[in-house]
Protein backbone atom coordinates (compact mmCIF):
# COMPACT_ATOMS: atom_id res chain seq x y z
CA UNK A 1 0.00 0.00 0.00
CA UNK A 2 2.95 2.26 0.50
CA UNK A 3 4.23 2.07 -3.24
CA UNK A 4 0.35 2.82 -4.16
CA UNK A 5 0.36 5.86 -2.00
CA UNK A 6 3.56 7.38 -3.40
CA UNK A 7 2.54 6.32 -6.95
CA UNK A 8 -0.66 9.02 -6.13
CA UNK A 9 1.45 11.73 -4.90
CA UNK A 10 3.97 11.49 -7.86
CA UNK A 11 1.15 11.51 -9.92
CA UNK A 12 -0.67 14.36 -8.06
CA UNK A 13 2.75 16.24 -8.31
CA UNK A 14 3.02 15.78 -11.89
CA UNK A 15 -0.33 17.40 -12.30
CA UNK A 16 0.80 20.20 -10.53
CA UNK A 17 3.56 20.53 -12.27
CA UNK A 18 1.99 20.47 -15.31
CA UNK A 19 -0.99 23.26 -13.92
CA UNK A 20 1.79 25.31 -13.01
CA UNK A 21 3.38 25.10 -16.76
CA UNK A 22 -0.11 25.99 -18.13
CA UNK A 23 -0.54 29.14 -16.14
CA UNK A 24 3.42 30.02 -17.09
CA UNK A 25 2.17 29.80 -20.50
CA UNK A 26 -0.78 31.84 -20.24
CA UNK A 27 0.54 34.40 -18.16
CA UNK A 28 4.15 35.04 -21.04
CA UNK A 29 0.73 35.29 -23.18
CA UNK A 30 -1.06 38.21 -21.41
CA UNK A 31 2.43 39.87 -21.10
CA UNK A 32 3.24 39.65 -24.65
CA UNK A 33 0.03 41.06 -25.37
CA UNK A 34 0.64 43.59 -23.12
CA UNK A 35 3.82 44.54 -24.21
CA UNK A 36 2.35 44.78 -28.06
CA UNK A 37 -0.19 46.93 -27.43
CA UNK A 38 2.50 49.11 -25.44
CA UNK A 39 4.59 49.08 -28.75
CA UNK A 40 0.97 49.30 -30.81
CA UNK A 41 0.67 52.78 -28.60
CA UNK A 42 3.93 53.82 -29.43
CA UNK A 43 4.46 53.50 -32.75
CA UNK A 44 1.17 55.27 -33.45
CA UNK A 45 2.50 58.15 -31.10
CA UNK A 46 5.51 58.25 -33.31
CA UNK A 47 4.59 58.15 -36.49
CA UNK A 48 1.46 61.13 -35.38
CA UNK A 49 4.87 63.05 -33.80
CA UNK A 50 6.34 62.40 -37.33
CA UNK A 51 3.38 62.78 -39.71
CA UNK A 52 4.17 59.81 -41.48
CA UNK A 53 2.43 56.53 -41.27
CA UNK A 54 3.90 54.79 -44.95
CA UNK A 55 6.47 52.07 -44.05
CA UNK A 56 7.93 52.64 -47.11
CA UNK A 57 8.53 56.33 -46.89
CA UNK A 58 12.19 57.41 -46.80
CA UNK A 59 11.54 59.06 -43.73
CA UNK A 60 9.29 57.04 -41.56
CA UNK A 61 10.09 56.87 -37.94
CA UNK A 62 13.42 54.43 -37.23
CA UNK A 63 12.26 54.72 -33.39
CA UNK A 64 8.94 53.40 -35.18
CA UNK A 65 10.14 50.41 -37.63
CA UNK A 66 12.07 49.46 -34.56
CA UNK A 67 9.17 49.29 -32.58
CA UNK A 68 7.32 47.74 -35.46
CA UNK A 69 9.93 44.41 -35.42
CA UNK A 70 9.82 43.94 -31.77
CA UNK A 71 5.81 43.81 -31.67
CA UNK A 72 6.15 41.99 -34.79
CA UNK A 73 8.81 39.64 -32.90
CA UNK A 74 5.96 39.03 -30.02
CA UNK A 75 3.54 38.03 -31.53
CA UNK A 76 5.12 35.31 -33.23
CA UNK A 77 6.23 34.39 -29.89
CA UNK A 78 2.94 34.55 -28.69
CA UNK A 79 1.85 32.22 -31.72
CA UNK A 80 4.34 29.56 -30.97
CA UNK A 81 3.65 30.15 -27.12
CA UNK A 82 0.26 29.04 -28.08
CA UNK A 83 1.20 25.91 -29.57
CA UNK A 84 2.88 25.35 -26.31
CA UNK A 85 -0.23 25.82 -24.17
CA UNK A 86 -2.25 23.29 -26.32
CA UNK A 87 0.15 20.58 -25.53
CA UNK A 88 0.14 21.58 -22.11
CA UNK A 89 -2.94 21.23 -21.78
CA UNK A 90 -3.07 18.24 -23.26
CA UNK A 91 -0.08 16.66 -20.92
CA UNK A 92 -2.48 17.90 -18.09
CA UNK A 93 -5.50 16.54 -19.03
CA UNK A 94 -3.25 13.55 -19.47
CA UNK A 95 -2.07 13.56 -16.16
CA UNK A 96 -5.09 14.57 -14.71
CA UNK A 97 -6.98 10.80 -16.15
CA UNK A 98 -3.71 8.90 -14.89
CA UNK A 99 -4.10 10.94 -11.49
CA UNK A 100 -8.09 9.78 -11.68
CA UNK A 101 -6.92 6.34 -12.21
CA UNK A 102 -4.57 5.81 -9.91
CA UNK A 103 -6.81 7.40 -7.10
CA UNK A 104 -9.46 4.94 -8.29
CA UNK A 105 -7.18 1.84 -7.74
CA UNK A 106 -5.99 3.18 -4.32
CA UNK A 107 -9.53 3.65 -3.11
CA UNK A 108 -10.57 0.37 -4.33
CA UNK A 109 -7.74 -1.21 -2.26
CA UNK A 110 -8.39 0.10 0.53
CA UNK A 111 -12.49 -0.62 0.51
CA UNK A 112 -10.66 -4.10 -0.42
CA UNK A 113 -8.47 -3.78 2.85
CA UNK A 114 -11.36 -2.64 4.90
CA UNK A 115 -13.79 -5.18 3.87
CA UNK A 116 -10.91 -8.24 4.21
CA UNK A 117 -9.76 -6.83 8.10
CA UNK A 118 -13.53 -6.88 9.87
CA UNK A 119 -13.34 -10.75 8.01
CA UNK A 120 -9.99 -11.61 8.75
CA UNK A 121 -10.87 -11.09 12.32
CA UNK A 122 -14.45 -13.02 12.27
CA UNK A 123 -12.45 -16.28 10.65
CA UNK A 124 -10.35 -15.91 13.54
CA UNK A 125 -12.90 -15.46 16.11
CA UNK A 126 -14.76 -18.16 14.94
CA UNK A 127 -11.51 -20.65 14.82
CA UNK A 128 -10.87 -19.16 18.35
CA UNK A 129 -14.60 -20.41 19.60
CA UNK A 130 -14.22 -23.67 17.49
CA UNK A 131 -10.99 -24.45 19.55
CA UNK A 132 -12.74 -23.66 22.41
CA UNK A 133 -15.16 -25.98 22.12
CA UNK A 134 -13.05 -28.82 20.92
Amino acid sequence: MKSRDTHVRLQRFHVEERRRRVAQIEAMINEFARMAAELDREIALEEQRAGISDLSHFAYPTYARAARARRDNLMCSSAELRGQLDDAKANLETALAELSKVQTLEGRDKSIDRADGPEQGRTLDQLGLRAAQA
